[in-house]
């Protein structure tokens, strides 16, 4: 059985300096700097069994406290430390939406709508991973699974893949990476479900976007889509690695003895337990997802931003645990 490499070398990442959760000290790393540039926002995320991540942290739960409290809570700590409101970005998957808050160091809160912030571009995507980079949160992930905390690992992983996707758009090369690591994580935890259509994803847009480097990404799909046992999920994921496969092969980039190996064994596990279907001329992304199974997490639509979103709005004087 093929085991799922991980991407590039993240595995060799070394451990983060900071601690774990969210420090109110200047120490912290997670603090941005004093004079730090007004473009640059917070930004969380709460995954569909409601685990909360800030600034690719994890939030302790404590009690019954739900995740917009938390995160309300946690983002107050900011504004107290800057003397200054914070923005931040909430994508928050248990209602499909993404919510844009101003924080103030009294507690209090409000929804914006996106025109109310300043504009997205490239200034604010640089200010933003400044002050708080990706890889930091990469090697966060993976001191996670080092440690074996995969179920950690894997929200944090959705949270950077999720937050990379919102500003840089789902082909940049950040965010495949991000993804790219989001199946890792998900294979490591045995979601082979989920690792299989986040790795085809990735590989889907390579071959769309830059054929000459789709080979490592195609051959980290079919290791996931080795681990299925569902004869559907087999059957379509495997036909449409196999036309992926075929047309690596065609342009002369099927080139390691390991690939050529991964390539026939999907071709005859497809012959002994599925007959073969040849795909549609220019198939649209959205109809192979939807013969396919379920969609990669990004692309469930979520909601746009509205004001007075009554969860993450607070009257002043409230206090941050």
């Amino acid at each position: 059985m093929t085991h799922l490499p991980a991407p590039r070398d993240v595995g060799n990442l070394p451990a983060p300096r900071d601690g774990e959760g969210l420090p109110a000290s200047r120490e912290g790393a997670n603090l941005p700097a004093l004079n730090a540039s007004p473009l640059v926002r917070l930004d969380a995320y709460v995954a569909e069994d409601g685990s909360t991540v800030v600034n690719g942290h994890l939030v302790q739960m404590g009690g019954a406290r739900p995740p917009n409290e938390a995160i309300l809570d946690a983002i107050t700590m900011f504004a107290r430390t800057l003397g200054a409101p914070v923005a931040a970005t909430v994508i928050d998957r248990t209602v499909q939406q993404v919510a844009r808050l101003r924080v103030y160091p009294d507690g209090s809160s409000r929804t914006i709508a996106e025109e109310e912030d300043l504009p997205p571009g490239h200034e604010r995507i640089a200010a933003e991973e400044a002050a708080f980079p990706p890889l930091a949160r990469v090697e966060r992930i993976m001191q996670h699974a080092q440690r074996e905390e995969l179920h950690a690992a894997f929200v944090l992983a959705s949270a950077l893949r999720e937050h990379l996707t919102l500003r840089r758009g789902v082909e940049d090369d950040l965010s495949l990476e991000a993804r790219a690591i989001e199946a890792y994580m998900a294979y490591l935890r045995g979601d082979y479900t989920v690792s299989t259509v986040l790795a085809l994803t990735v590989a889907r847009i390579r071959c769309r976007t830059d054929l000459a480097r789709a080979a490592p990404e195609v051959a980290r799909a079919t290791a996931a889509w080795q681990r299925l046992w569902d004869e559907g999920q087999v059957a379509a994921r495997g036909q449409e690695l196999l036309h992926m496969w075929e047309r690596l092969s065609a342009e002369g980039l099927v080139q390691h003895q390991s690939h050529h190996a991964m390539a026939q064994a999907v071709r005859t596990r497809l012959e002994r337990g599925a007959p073969y279907v040849e795909a549609p001329q220019q198939a649209p992304v959205a109809a192979l997802t939807a013969a396919q199974g379920p969609a990669a997490p990004e692309d469930k639509p979520l909601k746009p931003t509205r004001r007075g979103l009554r969860r993450f709005t607070r009257w002043p004087g409230r206090s941050a645990d």
